[in-house]
C-alpha cells in the first residue's frame, strides 16, 4: 500500500500585492504600446509660433500621422507637415522641450507635445519651380497660380513673404524663383508675413548665381529646402483646445498644379 504525498499548493498573493503587480504590468504594457504608436503611427505636437495662423495658432495641439509617407510615399503639395529643424530655423523658445520631469517622460512616449520641430505647408516638391508672384500677387508653382485665400493670412500686397524693415532679404512680392532640389521640399507658413520658412532662408538672386560655381554657396542655398528625411509626418487634426478641433485636408488648389 502506497501513500501519496500530500499536494503542495503555492500560497496565493494577498489582495494588495496582486493589485500592485497587475497595475505595474498594465503601466508597462501601456507605455510600450504608446512608444509603438508614437514611433510608427501617431504623435502629438504643439504650435510654437504664429507662422501658421489663421488655421493653427500658438499652443494648439495637433496630431501627426506617419503611415502616409511609408513605402515610397512622400509629402505632397498642400500637406501641412511636421519636420525636425534643418539647422538654425528655430529660436530658443520654439526649440524648447518640456520643462517638467513628467512632461519629459510623457513626451518620450508620445503623450505630450515635443519641441525641436517646425510646422509648415508644402508648396513645392522635388523638381518644382516656385515663383512669387504673378500680376495678381499669387504664388505660382510650375507656372500655375495658387488660390490660397481660404487658408493663408490676408496681406495687402501679395501672397508671398514681405520684405523686412531691416532690409533682410526675404524675396518680397516680386522677382524671386526657387527650383526645388531632389530629395527636398519648399515649405511656407500660412502667415506669410511672419514665418521663418523656405522663402525666409532663400538665397538672393545674386547668391543663387554664385551657387552655380561655388560649392560653399550651393550648400548655403540648399538650406532653404527641407530634406524629406527630416519629415516626421502629416498633420491630420487639431485636437486642442476642443473649441478649435478640426481635421486638416489638402486644399484643392494644389491638385491643379502641373508636373514640373
Amino acid at each position: 500500500m502506497t501513500i501519496d504525498a500530500p499536494e503542495t499548493t503555492k500560497p496565493k498573493r494577498s489582495g494588495p500585492v496582486r493589485v500592485v503587480v497587475e497595475t505595474v504590468v498594465l503601466v508597462v504594457v501601456a507605455v510600450v504600446l504608446a512608444l509603438i504608436v508614437k514611433t510608427f503611427f501617431v504623435q502629438a505636437f504643439y504650435i510654437p509660433s504664429i507662422s501658421m495662423e489663421p488655421g493653427l495658432q500658438i499652443n494648439d495641439r495637433i496630431l501627426v500621422e506617419k503611415p502616409s509617407y511609408w513605402f515610397g510615399g512622400s509629402p505632397q503639395r498642400g500637406d501641412v507637415i511636421v519636420f525636425a529643424d534643418p539647422g538654425g530655423w528655430l529660436d530658443a523658445d520654439a526649440d524648447a522641450a518640456p520643462a517638467s520631469g513628467v512632461g519629459k517622460v510623457l513626451a518620450k512616449v508620445g503623450l505630450y507635445p515635443t519641441g525641436g520641430h517646425l510646422v509648415k505647408r508644402v508648396i513645392g516638391v522635388a523638381g518644382d519651380t516656385v515663383h512669387c508672384c504673378d500680376d495678381q500677387g499669387r504664388v505660382e508653382v510650375n507656372g500655375r497660380p495658387l488660390d490660397e485665400d481660404s487658408f493663408i493670412a490676408r496681406q495687402e500686397e501679395c501672397d508671398g513673404p514681405m520684405e523686412q524693415s531691416d532690409g533682410t532679404y526675404r524675396g518680397g512680392c516680386r522677382g524671386w524663383t526657387a527650383k526645388v532640389p531632389k530629395g527636398r521640399l519648399f515649405v511656407m507658413g500660412d502667415n506669410r508675413g511672419d514665418s521663418a520658412d523656405s522663402s525666409y532662408h532663400l538665397c538672393s538672386p545674386t547668391q543663387q548665381r554664385r551657387a552655380k560655381t561655388s560649392a560653399a554657396m550651393a550648400r548655403r542655398c540648399a538650406d532653404a529646402y527641407v530634406p524629406t528625411s527630416l519629415v516626421v509626418g502629416k498633420v491630420v487634426a487639431l485636437v486642442w483646445p476642443a473649441s478649435h478641433f478640426s481635421f486638416l485636408h489638402r486644399p484643392a488648389t494644389f491638385s491643379a498644379v502641373p508636373s514640373p
